[in-house]
């Protein structure tokens, strides 16, 4: 008979994985460390973890039905009416290390939208350069994208792009947990009062909109309220809800490349629009000059008459 499913609190300090999880598949089971209590939202990173602490302190303790390995699957089944039925996948990444993903039926599918992202280059750029914050932890690598990547301290934001060597636009990365953490304890205005600093900067969310109202340990009612609060009170910084991982990044990239192309017109724009006044600005002695051809009396000094300017206007 499966022993319990167990979830407790990571006890390693620091750690960006705070839960463990102990599965009961064989004789001491598998220990992981994970980021969340249950794949409510989408796919839920783990790692192995050395051991099941001696004394844990138990978050949950939920009676299993079954649990069976199929290949590189293991699928848990609990005994509960809600939430009783999820897969751990064990996989490998990047350089060989193992990956497991806790997922649901419904996160599964969610994280395969029916949507092909487009390999068109942004703003008609040949190549985006990404500056990506050196504290952001598994950053994106855009490599789906015509972008690079270089790291950097960033003083607002997570993703972001330069111009003559200053950052100009920026993007803060979210996942739906982090962002209702961010809303309900406040941090969002000192968050969204650096960003300000910007000329352009946004919020991008690897959830759907509608993911608020599942909630569970937070009213949806007060996140919801929270992310209107902050579109009135900061309008020029949008909070983007995109619904996975994958589409949040293509997001970013283009919004990144957006505003360094907008920012850079300007910056033309005003350089031409100075051109022009000075060229339609004529000097003095260009006007005195003309007025004499013209058959107009001027003095050598002192101000011009207004129907000599009047006429100098008029000319051909």
């Amino acid at each position: 008979m499966p022993e319990d499913f167990l979830i407790a609190r990571n006890p390693e300090e620091g750690s960006t994985l705070p839960y463990l999880l102990r599965i009961p598949l064989g004789e001491h089971g598998i220990v992981l460390k994970a980021r969340e209590v249950w794949p409510r939202t989408g796919k839920v990173y783990c790692h192995r973890a050395v051991g099941w602490p001696s004394e844990p302190e138990i978050v949950e303790a939920t009676p299993v039905r079954s649990c069976r390995r199929r290949g590189a699957a293991i699928d848990l089944v609990l005994d509960r009416s809600r939430e009783n039925r999820s897969q751990f996948v064990l996989t490998r990444i990047k350089g060989g290390r193992e990956a497991v993903f806790w997922q649901t039926a419904r996160t599964a599918k969610q994280a395969r939208p029916t949507v092909a992202i487009p390999t068109a280059r942004a703003s008609g750029l040949a190549e985006l350069e990404i500056v990506v914050d050196s504290h952001e932890r598994y950053a994106w690598k855009f490599s789906h994208q015509q972008a690079t990547t270089r790291k950097a301290p960033l003083a607002a934001g997570d993703y972001a792009v330069e111009l003559d060597g200053a950052v100009i636009a920026s993007v803060e990365r979210k996942s739906l947990s982090d962002l209702v953490s961010t809303l309900t304890t406040g941090k969002m205005r000192y968050l969204a009062a650096d960003l300000s600093d910007l000329p352009r900067a946004a919020i991008v969310v690897e959830d759907r909109y509608s993911h608020i109202f599942a909630l569970e340990h937070v009213r949806p009612s007060v996140v919801a309220e929270a992310v209107a609060e902050h579109h009135a009170r900061f309008p020029q910084i949008p909070i983007v809800f995109c619904e996975t991982r994958a589409l949040a990044q293509e997001w970013t990239y283009r919004f990144l490349a957006a505003a360094l192309a907008a920012i850079a017109g300007e910056s033309i724009g005003e350089v031409r629009t100075s051109a022009l006044a000075s060229a339609a600005a004529p000097t003095p002695s260009a006007i005195r000059a003309w007025a004499l051809e013209a058959g107009y009396t001027v003095s050598a000094r002192g101000r011009i008459p207004a129907e000599v300017r009047a006429a100098f206007d008029r000319r051909e």
